[in-house]
């Protein structure tokens, strides 16, 4: 998950985020067509309304600057910017029919004339469908601004027959079909098209809404849910909504279970758990529950970018860990799928470090690859297998308290070395290895490893639950003993994130 600010959910500020896009991408364009056309003509001996060009062409160019500043516009300025953008361009295509008509009437190039009749109004026809393709609008907009747009070359060729004789003669031996049609096809089409466009947009964005909420980026996928990031409607809230749809579930209480356990989650009121603030069901049938979205990242993904923590850093995490977990078995609720992963350092209020546990009892799919080890497995066993204890192969639905202290030993050794206790080829290689081989000392693989901090990963890495921590109290407390308990300072955390989050 990453940090998002709040935004309005409205369609009409989707439309103008979508028109500020596409304007500005208009912008762009036709300032770069125009700015080589206009350098172009500097050097021709024939350049006719250099200066209207010339501010038109600065009149493009301060739209796309003032579209690309940080500063935010409304709706309905941003169709006083689509109207003076385009307004520009008519402004520029009917001074240059007329000049270019004119001029070739009269220099007696009959031909000439229409043939610049014939580019002028194919030139307009393609700028209608442009508009209708690209700029976001209702169908009866659409129609109300193209339609009479379509009007402007029929009414200039009007005009300059009866103002000028020689376009008329010119015009008048022309024995082809005339062009005046094309505007009002293109018109036609492009009306249709951005009623289909914008009915797809439509229901894209109902599709989008969930209950009060409405769906943004998607933040990640599972084998069985999605995550999206969202906002609720009316509080303006940012957060993060996990969807877990009917099609990927392949017992039907699988989504029961689920709304239980998140339930049971949301009564959790731990600092160092993930905050439930809703959940619901579609009118599909698709599950969802909406969380606090958190800036920071995963242990998974420090480790992975950044390698093997320090001790004390380490512990600073575990510690926190514990602290979450205590409510939760107090309540009853077993995590089963404690892996770094689901623990995520975030910053909170301030403070930096901040672990969040995720995913109570929340139940992934395993497809059995090597590169699907870190997802969990529904019908035959559950949980990751890196980080899974010797009996939750076996004794799923009978899992105590133990099962997480094993777990949170296998996150830990994780943290210290870089690398999960065991690993194998295949899942069952890698179950296999937690029930019967001995753990490799985490201080083999990181010489900077204290014994103290080694001592107490082992124990909970035993292989026999009664030989482990009994209670993750008993175990915070000893990771609270060793010597690098509480070296891990607020201010380093933040120098840290100051220093190097900035990747994260």
């Amino acid at each position: 998950m990453g940090f998002v600010e709040g935004t309005r959910p409205g369609f009409s500020q989707e439309t103008a985020g979508l028109l500020r896009h596409r304007l500005k991408a208009a912008a762009l364009v036709l300032s770069i067509l125009l700015a080589v056309a206009f350098i172009g003509n500097l050097f021709s001996a024939y350049a006719p309304l250099i200066v209207v060009r010339a501010l038109i062409l600065f009149i493009f160019i301060g739209g796309f600057v003032a579209l690309q500043s940080p500063r935010d516009f409304s709706l309905t300025q941003l169709r006083w910017v689509e109207a003076g953008l385009f307004g520009a361009v008519i402004v520029q295509y009917v001074l240059m029919m007329w000049t270019r008509m004119v001029v070739f009437a009269g220099i007696e190039a009959p031909l000439s004339v229409v043939a610049a009749e014939y580019a002028y109004f194919s030139i307009w026809a393609f700028l209608i469908l442009t508009y209708g393709i690209l700029m976001p609008n209702t169908w009866q907009r659409a129609l109300a601004v193209l339609l009479p747009a379509a009007f402007v070359p029929c009414g200039l060729i009007l005009w300059l027959r009866s103002a000028n004789p020689a376009v008329d003669a010119a015009l008048a031996a022309d024995k082809m079909n005339t062009p005046v049609v094309l505007p009002f096809v293109a018109v036609l089409v492009a009306v249709f098209g951005t009623y289909i466009t914008n009915s797809i947009r439509r229901e894209a964005f109902k599709a989008r809404q969930l209950g009060q909420y409405v769906l943004k980026t998607k933040l990640g996928a599972g084998g069985m849910g999605e995550v999206y990031r969202a906002e609720h409607q009316l509080l303006k809230r940012p957060c993060a909504v996990k969807l877990i749809r009917p099609s990927k579930v392949a017992e039907p209480t699988v989504l029961e279970r689920f709304e239980r356990e998140v339930q049971a989650t949301a009564k959790l009121t731990h600092w160092n758990s993930i905050e439930i603030y809703d959940y619901g069901r579609s009118d599909d049938g698709t599950f969802y529950y909406a969380m606090e979205l958190l800036p920071g990242m995963s242990l998974e993904d420090l480790v992975k970018f950044h390698g093997p923590l320090p001790a004390a850093r380490a512990v600073h995490f575990l510690r926190q860990t514990c602290k979450a977990l205590r409510e939760a078995h107090a309540k009853g609720l077993i995590h089963r799928d404690i892996k770094p992963a689901n623990i995520f350092a975030a910053e909170r209020g301030g403070v930096y470090d901040v672990v969040k546990l995720l995913d109570f009892g929340l139940v992934r799919e395993q497809s059995g690859e090597a590169d699907d080890l870190q997802l969990t497995q529904a019908g035959t066993f559950s949980g990751s297998p890196l980080y899974m204890c010797p009996e939750q192969k076996r004794s799923y639905h009978n899992l105590d308290a133990r099962s997480d202290i094993y777990s949170l030993g296998a996150v830990a050794y994780f943290l210290l070395t870089g690398r999960p206790p065991f690993v194998g080829d295949n899942i069952y290689d890698i179950i296999a290895a937690h029930v019967r081989d001995p753990v490799t000392p985490p201080s083999e693989l990181n010489s900077a490893v204290p014994q103290d901090v080694e001592l107490v990963v082992n124990r909970c890495l035993a292989k026999m639950p009664a030989n482990r921590f009994q209670d993750v109290d008993t175990l915070e407390k000893a990771l609270a003993a060793c010597a690098c308990a509480d070296k891990w300072t607020e201010d380093q955390a933040a120098a840290w994130w100051r220093e190097k989050g900035k990747n994260a």
